[in-house]
């Protein structure tokens, strides 16, 4: 049973960076992992996704450019750099996981069963 721990979230100005980290317990070889986040009153959306081999990346249009997911296999880490952050970045971040067959859109959150609690990303102008 794989369970996940976010950590890195804070308070930033506009402009700042914050790097997000998900520590795995289990093994996840072969899965899909990914950054979703939730404001107030609104939907949880996808903000960028990876496939385990390390190649295969996918980002909502709102961040491409300025966040840049990766993984640091040795840790059993996830990471969401994010960079020239905006007042609208501000949000609940979470991470998921699961295996490929389960994930048909890496960046719907409908299909992923395991989640991390959350971690408070917060930009100010």
């Amino acid at each position: 049973q794989v369970q996940l721990v976010e950590s890195g979230g804070g308070s930033v100005q506009a402009g700042g960076s914050l790097t997000l980290s998900c520590l795995a317990s289990g093994n996840t070889y072969r899965y899909y992992w990914a950054w979703f986040r939730q404001a107030p009153g609104k939907e949880r959306e996808g903000v960028a996704a990876i496939y385990t081999d390390g190649d295969t990346t996918y980002y909502a249009d709102s961040v491409k450019g300025r966040f840049t997911i990766s993984q640091d296999n040795a840790k059993n880490t996830l990471l969401l750099q994010m960079n020239s952050l905006k007042l609208e970045d501000t949000a609940t971040y979470y991470c998921a996981a699961d295996r490929p067959w389960r994930i048909t859109t890496p960046l719907q959150p409908g299909k992923y069963t395991t989640w991390g609690q959350g971690t408070q990303v917060t930009v100010s102008s």
